[in-house]
């Protein structure tokens, strides 16, 4: 048996040398998605040095919404300033991790969050936002009872939204295609809908709101990485990362990169800062079409991706998304075991439990956790979860099938963890962090080849429940991350990548690019 599933397997096997190649491909393709892509490679238009301030921190307080592909969060930030920064190996001051509620430089307040419903999800863009708008009101009336709001002071928001926009300034968002369920698709204008919601729901006695800052949770998860971190010249904020529900990642790059199509007409800098060729903020959309083809080259893409693709509301629209992320793992593990049992165990469709039937009846956080001790207790488990009564004709688990979706979860959580540090790794090349192969850091200006006095630890802020709670995930990236680095340098590597947690970057980000945004900085072309 272990040979068969082995052979079944392959499809989705990837090793250290195919991940080290991976990563050059698709530093390649992320080098022609800037360059070329309308829906991927967005910028937020605010320059590295709002993000990355070299004396201190913005402080104030600020509302702050998130509106996620499953909740929406509104609260308020509290910018303490840069005193008590989180230093870049994760910890405070004494060596602990934050932690999720608050860290020593920044707070959230008054902050509640309610799940996005299906209903509301399939409803026009009117009904969505006019329930936004009413969720907005609720938090603002609580904090003008209990912080002492003025009433009448126009208030400033930052908005995280988790979906493709485009962006001309800081303020303004157009939306994309937003998947995850939702219907919405016309090209709309965020800040515009956001106001007029709130209005229909705020009474007079609540002040008015503005929208001072949009930009996307990988964004968010970037801008509060750094705010809450504190660099040095060995230590430094590189990188967002979201593996939740959906994959993405964001990171400074610079503007000459992107498309002239792409390029924003205003971008938030400090006084008299040079824009010659600057770093801005850059929502990848790695997740998107354009990463197929890498995929696709080193047969990462299997019949069972295929298939959940084709089945999806998209189909062909999120191919990296559909093999790493949290929406659609537990679909894909329900694919390949209906398969196996199918076509191995000679089981007929029709007489496995009815929920193993059904799509995403075999839900990720399930295929997440189920994992040995031993092979007795899955079984338990895999007999609570689809029970053999709802089975059309006489069916039995097995302690053997149970091993089975054991292994399935594995290696699809392997393949992940593989794919997303070859990701981590291509884009930190872009971003000229890594010398990799031919990238712009590995030429003779470039910033590796000038003085590394010691050695670089690049750090990736990540969030999300898929990779912390799936199988193996985030220990699994880690070491191939580690692998990669190392077949690229040898063992005197001058760097290393260093995955850390940076939870609930969504609403801390908006707060800070809130904070950021009204700290007075000059608009520039």
């Amino acid at each position: 048996m272990k040979s068969d599933i082995n052979d079944f397997l392959e499809p989705l096997a990837i090793d250290e040398p195919k991940a080290h190649a991976l990563s050059h491909e698709l530093f390649r393709t992320f080098q022609h998605l800037s360059a070329h892509s309308s829906n991927q490679f967005l910028p937020t238009p605010i320059s590295e040095s709002i993000l990355r301030p070299t004396e201190g921190r913005e402080k104030g307080r600020y509302l702050a919404i998130d509106i996620g592909g499953t909740n929406l969060r509104v609260g308020f930030i509290e910018l303490l300033g840069n005193e008590n920064g989180i230093h870049c190996n994760g910890t405070n001051g004494e060596g602990k991790l934050p932690d999720s509620e608050s860290s020593p430089n920044l707070h959230r307040v008054l902050e509640r969050s309610w799940p996005i419903s299906d209903v509301l999800k399939k409803e026009n863009a009117d009904s969505l936002f006019q329930w936004i708008g009413s969720c907005i009101a609720e938090v603002v009336r609580e904090g003008c009872e209990t912080l002492n709001l003025s009433r009448d002071r126009e208030l400033p928001m930052g908005v995280t939204f988790s979906f493709p926009m485009v962006q001309e300034t800081l303020a303004d968002a157009t939306l994309m295609a937003m998947g995850k369920g939702f219907a919405i698709t016309s090209r709309l204008h965020l800040g515009t809908h956001l106001i007029n919601g709130y209005e229909e729901s705020k009474t007079p006695d609540l002040p008015p709101i503005k929208v001072a800052a949009i930009l996307n949770d990988a964004v968010a998860t970037l801008v509060s990485f750094i705010y809450q971190s504190q660099e040095d010249e060995t230590h430094k904020a590189a990188m967002g990362l979201i593996c939740g529900t959906g994959s993405n990642a964001t990171i400074p790059l610079k503007k000459s990169t992107l498309h002239k199509d792409k390029q924003p007409g205003k971008v938030k800098v400090l006084q008299g800062e040079s824009t010659d060729d600057m770093k801005i903020a850059v929502n990848t959309e790695w997740s998107i079409n354009g990463t197929a083809p890498a995929l696709r080259k080193y047969g990462l893409i299997s019949q069972w991706d295929t298939k959940l693709d084709s089945e999806g509301e998209a189909p062909g629209f999120q191919p990296l998304e559909y093999m790493t992320s949290g929406r659609y793992l537990g679909e894909l593990g329900r694919l390949m075991l209906i398969d196996y049992l199918e076509h191995h165990l000679g089981i007929s469709v029709d007489t496995m439990p009815s929920q193993l039937q059904t799509r995403f009846g075999l839900t990720t956080t399930f295929l997440s956790l189920f994992r040995p001790p031993n092979t007795p207790v899955l079984l338990a488990k895999l007999e609570e979860e689809f029970p053999q009564s709802t089975a059309k004709a006489p069916f039995q688990w097995t302690e053997e099938m149970a091993d089975i979706l054991y292994r399935i979860a594995k290696a699809i959580e392997v393949r992940a963890a593989g794919i997303v540090a070859a990701a981590i790794v291509g884009l930190l090349a872009c971003a000229d962090d890594i010398p990799l192969g031919d990238s712009p850091a590995n030429t003779p200006n470039g910033s590796f080849i000038e003085s590394k006095p010691a050695k670089m630890e690049l750090i990736v802020g990540y969030t999300g429940g898929c990779i912390v709670h799936f199988q193996d995930y985030l220990a699994d990236c880690q070491q191939f991350l580690d692998s990669i680095i190392r077949t690229e340098f040898g063992d005197d590597a001058p760097l290393r990548v260093i995955l850390r947690p940076c939870h609930d970057g969504g609403i801390k980000g908006a707060g800070v690019l809130c904070g950021a945004s009204q700290a007075k900085p000059s608009d520039t072309a």
